[in-house]
């Protein structure tokens, strides 16, 4: 008898902790509260979850190194002061550029290592890193 109440402890207990190892959907999020599984990224313009392949202006990747090619979205404030791109550098999901002056151009911070340059291109923009065209 004391078998079959150890046995049953012992599976009961496996039961329940398998239960709470499984991943849970949707249990993805981030520091924003940002469900990265869903397709959501945190925008520091807007201050909200959004999903950057919905956004208006996408630009694709210019000679990638890989098999694949990226894109990646860009938002402006509604000023069109800042500009807010989604390249992963470093720790940032997303680049905040300024736009300086009256000219149509927004660039990086010197908070980042590396420059990055948002200019019009014919009917849309492009990106430059390090005065290299990455995104159009």
């Amino acid at each position: 008898m004391k078998k079959i109440i150890l046995l049953s402890a012992l599976s009961l207990g496996s039961l329940i902790f398998a239960q709470k190892s499984a991943p849970v959907l949707g249990g993805d999020r981030d520091v924003h509260g940002c469900i990265g599984s869903a397709g959501y990224t945190y925008s520091q313009l807007k201050n909200d979850c959004i999903k950057t392949f919905s956004q208006k202006i996408k630009l694709k990747e210019v000679n990638p190194d890989k098999s694949y090619t990226s894109m990646t979205a860009v938002i402006f404030s509604k000023n069109m002061k800042k500009a807010e791109i989604f390249i992963p550098d470093g720790m940032a999901k997303s680049i905040i550029l300024d736009k300086e002056g009256k000219e149509k151009v927004w660039k990086s911070g010197s908070h980042i290592k590396d420059s990055y340059i948002l200019t019009p291109y014919k009917k849309s923009y492009q990106i430059k890193k390090n005065d290299v065209v990455i995104y159009q």
